[in-house]
């Protein structure tokens, strides 16, 4: 199955089961995901929003549950450094070759270090934004782990 995203042409070739879950995006949202678990009816939770961050100055990858939040400590801490930030959009958008509403930790023009929320992978299946705005995709956490080269870690505010 491949819908022709670079996120499903890798799930794909990686032979990682996954469905694929279309929804209207709408531009201009705040939470775009919450937004997005709202419009195919998933747990918030369940829905995992893919950001990109900035630890000691280099890219790093940081996926969450849509309806939770990054500690900067913790993202520091997963990834080995003394500070991180929030990536800006228009550089998130260069390094990943996603737009923003639509990056995904599957199939970035180049492989950051990646980290999932660890207490979000506690679910049989996880929904990740599958490479553009509206197309997200639905698979084990295991398998989105591996896919994704990611570890597990806590990564959100208490």
């Amino acid at each position: 199955m491949s819908i022709g995203t670079p996120a499903t042409r890798a799930l794909s070739q990686a032979q990682v089961r996954f469905r694929v879950l279309e929804y209207d995006y709408v531009t201009g949202q705040d939470r775009i995901g919450l937004h997005a678990a709202e419009a195919i009816g998933a747990d918030p939770g369940r829905v995992l929003k893919t950001l990109m961050v900035e630890v000691d100055g280099k890219p790093a990858c940081a996926v969450i549950p849509s309806d939770r939040s990054l500690s900067m400590k913790r993202v520091a801490a997963a990834f080995g450094g003394k500070s991180a930030q929030m990536m800006p959009p228009d550089k998130a958008e260069r390094l990943t070759g996603y737009h923003t509403g639509g990056i995904s930790p599957f199939g970035q023009k180049r492989r950051h270090p990646t980290a999932f929320e660890a207490s979000a992978l506690a679910v049989p299946e996880v929904v990740i934004n599958g490479g553009r705005r509206g197309l997200m995709v639905a698979l084990a956490p295991a398998d989105a782990l591996e896919a994704a080269a990611a570890k597990a870690q806590p990564l959100c505010a208490e």
